[in-house]
C-alpha cells in the first residue's frame, strides 16, 4: 500500500502544474489597481508594473490587456537566495493579470514550491508563507466591489 501511495504522490508531482490561474470579475485595470493597493497595504515592495499590451502597441502589434506586477519582500527573498543565488532567477515574485481568449480576466502566478523544487533550497516554512500570501492576495482580487 505504501508503494502505491508513493507512486501516486510521485505521479502527481510530475504532472502537477506550478502555474495557478484564477478568474476575476474585475477588469485587468481594476484588478491591477486592487493588487497594487493590497501589496502596499501589506508593506510589500512593488518593483515594477509591466504593461505587456502597451508594449505590444508601441511596436504596432495588438495584445489583449496583460499586466505583470513584480513584487516582493527582500527579507524573504534574501533567505532563499542565501541558500542558492540562482533563486534570483525566479525572484522577485510576480502576478500576471490578463484577458484570456474568452475575454475573461485571469490572474496567474507560480506556486512558491517552484523556487524550492528548481533550486537547491530547503525553506519549507518560507515557501509555505509565500504560498499562503499569494493565495490570499489573489483571492482578494478575484472579485470587484
Amino acid at each position: 500500500m505504501k508503494k502505491i501511495l508513493l507512486a501516486l504522490s510521485f505521479a502527481t508531482m510530475l504532472f502537477s502544474n506550478d502555474i495557478i490561474v484564477k478568474e476575476s470579475t474585475c477588469s485587468v485595470e481594476n484588478a491591477t489597481l486592487k493588487l497594487k493597493h493590497i501589496l502596499k497595504k501589506r508593506g510589500v515592495n512593488i518593483f515594477a508594473v509591466i504593461n505587456h499590451s502597451a508594449n505590444a502597441r508601441s511596436i504596432g502589434l495588438n495584445l489583449k490587456p496583460a499586466v505583470m506586477v513584480v513584487f516582493g519582500k527582500p527579507k524573504l527573498g534574501t533567505r532563499l537566495m542565501q541558500q542558492d543565488p540562482t533563486a534570483g532567477l525566479d525572484l522577485p515574485l510576480r502576478i500576471l493579470i490578463y484577458k484570456d481568449k474568452n475575454n475573461k480576466t485571469k490572474i496567474a502566478y507560480r506556486n512558491g514550491d517552484w523556487i524550492q523544487d528548481k533550486h537547491n533550497i530547503k525553506a519549507h516554512d518560507t515557501v509555505a508563507k509565500i504560498n499562503k500570501a499569494l493565495d490570499n492576495i489573489t483571492n482578494q482580487i478575484t472579485k470587484c466591489d
